[in-house]
């Protein structure tokens, strides 16, 4: 846009996604988001692309206007989108009822079993515009976990309950479906938007992590902090009923893949509050031994 300092100007600063990297503004007499991408600048064409590709099929916003190369003067490449209406789902659900609560939790295991039916050939990260698949490379969940020991500050008998665990959910990823499909991988209520009047969900939003994996992926960070028994039934009654067949125990294999994500933010305490509360929940794991990590169980069947 040729005024683009000008709407850059005038921008308020948004939270979630990159800090620091999203604003909202006006543009043409609408309301819109602007995302720059200084930190990761190969990012905004792929995030173009996604919107591109799944707008019509997902909530998602429509873009106004993209410049997904660097500038010549320096400037980051930019997306700027519409402002989709609603609330955050979180702050929504803190005071809804149960029936509100329920009608969410239906609507996003639709939506996850609409990503659950977007399939790719091979797992990996989404590079470019053409959203060419580069494979994140070889290893498993515990060469994972190694990577990131160190920094967990876990005990040696923690460690070593976690190993246990890591190899249940290795096994439980190697009989679960063989299938790779679109994956938000950042799907949780700080990520949807919801109308207040209609406990209807209006948007997803912030695709920064989004790449082809595990169908498993999202159901596991939506449930990873849920202890809300009629949202998280009527979620899973949805994916188990009205989904491509992702077989059995869905709660426990959503757990069992969101380990890799879980892994990497508790690293990270106690960089924020999130990453504070992963580690809480990494540690309760080793010290049961097992996936829930004191979790209540959400399913009803098993």
């Amino acid at each position: 846009m040729d005024d683009f300092e000008a709407l850059a100007a005038s921008a308020v600063p948004l939270t979630g996604g990159y800090g620091g990297e999203t604003y909202a503004v006006s543009a043409a007499g609408e309301d819109a988001v602007l995302r720059l991408y200084a930190r990761h600048p190969e990012r905004a064409a792929v995030d173009v692309s996604l919107l591109r590709l799944v707008r019509g099929l997902l909530p998602v916003p429509r873009v106004l206007d993209a410049m997904p190369d660097p500038a010549g003067d320096g400037a980051p490449p930019y997306v700027l989108t519409e402002r989709l209406p609603g609330i955050n789902l979180q702050t929504y659900l803190d005071t809804a009822g149960d029936k509100e609560r329920q009608k969410v939790g239906e609507q996003l295991g639709d939506l996850l079993v609409r990503l659950s039916g977007m399939p790719f050939l091979t797992f990996g990260e989404f590079v470019g515009r053409d959203l060419v698949i580069e494979s994140y490379g070889a290893g498993g969940l515990t060469q994972w976990f190694n990577r990131y020991v160190e920094d967990l500050g876990l005990t040696r008998d923690q460690v070593e309950s976690l190993y246990s665990v890591l190899d249940r959910a290795e096994d439980l990823a190697d009989t679960g479906v063989d299938r790779i499909c679109l994956v938000h991988s950042d799907f949780n209520p700080k990520n949807l938007l919801v109308d207040p009047d209609t406990a209807e969900l209006t948007g997803l939003i912030d695709w920064e992590f989004a790449h082809a994996g595990s169908p498993y992926t999202d159901l596991g960070n939506l449930l990873r902090f849920c202890e809300d028994p009629v949202l998280g039934r009527a979620l899973l009654g949805v994916v188990r009923e009205t989904g491509p067949d992702l077989g059995d125990r869905l709660e426990e294999r959503g757990r069992a893949a969101d380990l890799w994500a879980l892994i990497d933010l508790a690293a990270r305490r106690p960089a924020n509050p999130v990453a504070t509360a992963a580690h809480a929940l990494l540690t309760r794991i080793a010290d049961t031994g097992d996936l829930a990590g004191g979790r209540p169980d959400l399913d009803v069947v098993h």
